[in-house]
């Protein structure tokens, strides 16, 4: 099973609070361990998490996009450390366009971890990070333009960032927005389910995300049938 996750909510669950929105991404990277040890102990092979926009890094502060940039490597560090480990067998793999826009030191861990997990199949965990779904179309429609090849389903797909991931089944987001942003993997979510709740993210539950893993579980799926 393929679960997508967009974890909106961070910064008004700090305002909520009364805290620094900083502290609301530090708690929402919280959460995200906690849901990718329950994925990986509840039988889905493959959860893909949006992290940052294409938008967001060039839309927001540069002093939130610092403190960002610290948290994920802070974030990535103790992550490699715990699925990265012998026998966990977690391949771990960011999307996106981090690799013009982020700066060196963390592009350089990033790359090291998907070089150091590359091998591994049981579970697969994938960031995208400066990703935008609409620009990910017209990069691939520009390739397929270029190569020449002919335009199909097959084609396309394979000259998407997303390449190697399997089409989502269900994905779930939080905050209380119900809409799509920046064309988020568009084609990969073109026969999944939606789940879309007011929780904002830091407050997600593991029970939350249990009950909704069981009802895709149980639903029939038709497929245009």
């Amino acid at each position: 099973m393929h679960i997508a996750i967009i974890p909106d909510g961070n910064r008004r669950w700090a305002k909520n609070n009364g805290i620094p929105a900083w502290e609301g991404h530090r708690r929402g990277a919280v959460k995200m361990e906690e849901m990718i040890e329950f994925a990986k102990r509840n039988g889905v092979s493959h959860l893909t998490a949006w992290g940052l926009s294409y938008s967001n890094v060039t839309n927001r502060t540069a002093k939130e996009l610092t403190f960002l940039y610290g948290l994920f490597t802070e974030s990535f560090r103790k992550m490699i450390k715990r699925h990265g480990a012998e026998g966990t067998n977690v391949k771990i793999k960011f999307i996106g366009e981090w690799g013009d826009i982020f700066p060196d030191d963390l592009k350089r861990l990033m790359s090291s971890i998907e070089k150091d997990t590359d091998g591994n199949a049981d579970f697969y965990l994938t960031f995208m990070l400066a990703y935008s779904g609409k620009r990910e179309m017209v990069r691939a429609a520009e390739r397929l333009r270029v190569s020449g090849e002919e335009i199909s389903e097959v084609t396309l797909k394979k000259n998407l960032m997303t390449a190697d991931l399997p089409p989502v089944d269900l994905v779930i987001r939080t905050g209380g927005d119900p809409h799509w942003s920046d064309g988020f993997m568009m084609w990969d979510v073109a026969d999944a389910q939606f789940y879309f709740t007011d929780v904002l993210w830091p407050d997600f539950s593991v029970e939350e995300f249990e009950k909704v893993i069981d009802k895709h579980m149980s639903t029939e799926r038709r497929f245009g049938k």
